[in-house]
Order: C-alpha cells, then sequence, then structure tokens
C-alpha cells in the first residue's frame, strides 16, 4: 500500500471523529466570539501603550475576554508570561505562602517545572518552606481516589492547593478529560477541602466544549504558543480564575503594592486579540492532524496514545517506535516537512530542565511555538515520540507523506 492510499483509507474511517471534531470547533468559535461581543471590543484595543501601561484598556479586556472564554471569572493575559512554565511559576507564587503544602494528585508534574517545585538554593518552592507531594495515579493512569483521601489527610491544615496537570508530558498515559477534572475536583471538595484547585491546562484549550474553570478549577493556566494564541500570538501566557485568586497573582507578577494596575506593551495587542478568535478553528485543525497521524501509525504497527476510538483531551499524541533510529526519523521527518528550518539536520542534545538527551523538531514562525506542528522525544527507553500542533490539516497531511516516506518499506 502507498503513502497516499494508506492516508486516503485512514481518512475514510476517521469521518466520524472529524465530524465531531468539527461540532466542537463550531461550539467553541461561538463561545469566543460572544465572549469578544459581550466585552465590546474594538479597535482601539489593539493600540499600543507604554511605560507603566496605566489605564491600558487592551490590557484589561483581553484579561476580560480570555477569562470568559475559559470559564472564568477574571485573568491576566501578558506577554511578561514568556512560557507555560513562567506562567506556571508566577500563579504558584502568587497563591502560596511558607508554611503551606500542595499536593498534585496527577503525579509528578512535567519535567520543567520541578525545578520551580523542588530546585534547592534557585528561588523555588522549597527554598521558600513549601511543601509539595504528589500522589501516584493508577496503573491506568486515572485518579487515585483512595490514596489522594490518605495524603490529604497526612497533610491536614497545611495543604492549601490540590495540582493538576492535565496534559501527559513525557508519560504514557492519556490527558485529563475536562468530564475527569470536574469529577476529581467535585471529589476532594466532599472530602472538606477549601483551598485552591490549580490546573495546567497547557494543551487543552478548546479541545472540548468546557474549560477546567466550568467545573470547578480556581485557577487554570497556559501558553499563549500554545492552542490559545491560535498560532499568531507572538509570546505570552494567561492566568484565568476566581477574581479573589487573579488579584493576588497579578501582585506577583508586578508587585505587591500594584498588581494588574500596570503593565504596557509596545506593540499592540492585535495579534492576541486575533489569535484568540482563531484558537478554536486552528485546535480543530489539530486535532484532526493528530486523529490522521496517529490512525496511519496504527496501522503500520505503531502503538499511540490517545487511543483512536476516543475523543482526545489535548492536541498531543504519542508514538512508541522499537529503536532510537526510528524515533529519530520520525521526528527529523517533521523537521523536514517544516515551512522554517526544513533544511535543518536535528541532533539529540542536553536541553535545560530535561533529565536526558532531547530531540526536537520546531520549525515554527514563532520559535517553540507547539500549536505549530513540532514533535519532541527523549532519547530513552521507551523510545517515544511526542507531537502535538499543526496550523492547517493540510500541512499535518503533508508532514505525514514526509513520515510515511520514512516508515514504509520500500
Amino acid at each position: 500500500m502507498t503513502a497516499e492510499e494508506l492516508i486516503k483509507e485512514s481518512e475514510k474511517e476517521l469521518e466520524e471523529a472529524f465530524r465531531f471534531a468539527d461540532e466542537i470547533s463550531e461550539y467553541n468559535q461561538e463561545k469566543v466570539l460572544k465572549a469578544f461581543q459581550r466585552y465590546r471590543v474594538a479597535l482601539r484595543h489593539f493600540n499600543p501603550s507604554t511605560g507603566y501601561g496605566y489605564g491600558d484598556e487592551g490590557r484589561f479586556v483581553l484579561g476580560d475576554v480570555f477569562a470568559c472564554s475559559l470559564g472564568a471569572e477574571a485573568g491576566i493575559v501578558s506577554p511578561a508570561l514568556l512560557s507555560g512554565t513562567h506562567a506556571l511559576t508566577v500563579a504558584l507564587f502568587g497563591v502560596l505562602r511558607p508554611g503551606d503544602a500542595v499536593l498534585a494528585v496527577s503525579g509528578m508534574p512535567y519535567d520543567t517545572i520541578r525545578g520551580v517545585i523542588f530546585g534547592e538554593g534557585n528561588g523555588s518552592l522549597k527554598d521558600f518552606g513549601i511543601a509539595f507531594e504528589k500522589t501516584d495515579l493508577t496503573e491506568d493512569g486515572k485518579f487515585d481516589r483512595a490514596q489522594i483521601k490518605k495524603d490529604m489527610e497526612k497533610l491536614g491544615q497545611s495543604l492549601k492547593m490540590i495540582y493538576i496537570q492535565r496534559s501527559r508530558g513525557y508519560e504514557l498515559r492519556d490527558a485529563f478529560t475536562v468530564a475527569e477534572l470536574g469529577d476529581i475536583c467535585a471529589y476532594v471538595r466532599s472530602l472538606g477541602f477549601t483551598g485552591c484547585i490549580f490546573v495546567d491546562n497547557c494543551y487543552g484549550e478548546f479541545v472540548e466544549k468546557k474549560e477546567p474553570c466550568d467545573v470547578g478549577a480556581d485557577i487554570a493556566v497556559g501558553s499563549l504558543i500554545k492552542n490559545p494564541g491560535g498560532g499568531l500570538a507572538p509570546t505570552g501566557g494567561y492566568i484565568v480564575g476566581g477574581k479573589e485568586y487573579i488579584d493576588l497573582i497579578g501582585r506577583r507578577l508586578t508587585a505587591p503594592s500594584i498588581g494588574n494596575e500596570v503593565g504596557s506593551y509596545a506593540y499592540g495587542y492585535r495579534l492576541f486579540y486575533q489569535g484568540l478568535f482563531m484558537a478554536p478553528h486552528t485546535v480543530n485543525q489539530s486535532v484532526k492532524g493528530g486523529f490522521l497521524i496517529g490512525k496511519c501509525m496504527e496501522k503500520l504497527g505503531y502503538e499511540n496514545f490517545p487511543k483512536l476510538d476516543r475523543t482526545p483531551a489535548d492536541i498531543t499524541r504519542a508514538i512508541r517506535f522499537d529503536t532510537a533510529k526510528q524515533l529519530c526519523d520520525f521526528i527529523q521527518s517533521v523537521q523536514e516537512a517544516s515551512p522554517i528550518d526544513s533544511f535543518v539536520t536535528l541532533e539529540p542534545w542536553d536541553m535545560p530542565g530535561y533529565d536526558s538527551k532531547v530531540i526536537m523538531a520546531a520549525g515554527c514562525f514563532v520559535e517553540g511555538a507547539s500549536i505549530e506542528l513540532s514533535a519532541d522525544a527523549p532519547v530513552k527507553e521507551p523510545y517515544t515520540a511526542y507531537f502535538q500542533g499543526g496550523l492547517t490539516y493540510e500541512h499535518c497531511k503533508y508532514a505525514l507523506k514526509k513520515m510515511l516516506e520514512k516508515l514504509l518499506p520500500v
């Protein structure tokens, strides 16, 4: 079977999954549009600001529109939040105080946030006397309710935050659905927890009709060069949630005496607004591209996650290979199919924040933007590639042809 025949057959089998993805996209597009209309977004909101940024309508309204789109009361959207890890860090330090304890009920958090939590002598949570414990997931990658209850009881009155990572990171589990997030929020509340429920929402925005704050989360955090920036935002992050929490976090982003009253951006806000408006469609393209690549890989015998009989809960997909060469060839094929730096030969390297060499394909218009088609992997067993993004379905399809050229027998 040729690559074209394999792709055509896979598309036919995915018609129902694609239809459902389109339904979600249409729902979310209307939701975002109504948020723009509710807050009367106008051309003046795109204007640049300088200096302190007092009275910067563009910044204020951008936070409101994001919050409304993501089911929250209030929001901070800022180019000063340099990455998802940075946004998570600002939010954690905004809410937590020395002597507090956090329980991560989704297991060990992603690599790059571990130094923020456990680092020594680098200004981490640990350095500030904030304890961080984790409850491992069950063998099938689900919340372990019985153990969560025990760990919450052990931490007692010091427990001030429940931390949940929605996406898989470098783990072979499915991302958590919004329904699963809602269930675990309700469960910890049923145990008497009155503190903050905090969700790392990276890669999950607009994949489903609801968001974490719709189902009980107090704070949700993400990056603008992932889903909610729609491929247009040049940088930045967001933090949305309850007004009280957003006020506290704003005082960590700037200064305790200033909070969210300041913040300017000399380049203007149009791309942030336009990116959010485009996000439901862009995410839809990414989801369908992930389905297609996953289906073809499955037909070739490569195990991948999430399984193709369910709706994904984020835009990432993991594919397991037999050898390091197969893994690196797959990542290289993504680079060769990229619009930017397609000529680059990739090499595994010691990337800051990771405990093994990593190979990464990211031929993106915005450096490191994982809403654009990209892939990465730690070069260690089990040899698993993690890919995500795709601004257009057509680009994902073209990249798949490049992948199949390397994987199909000659």
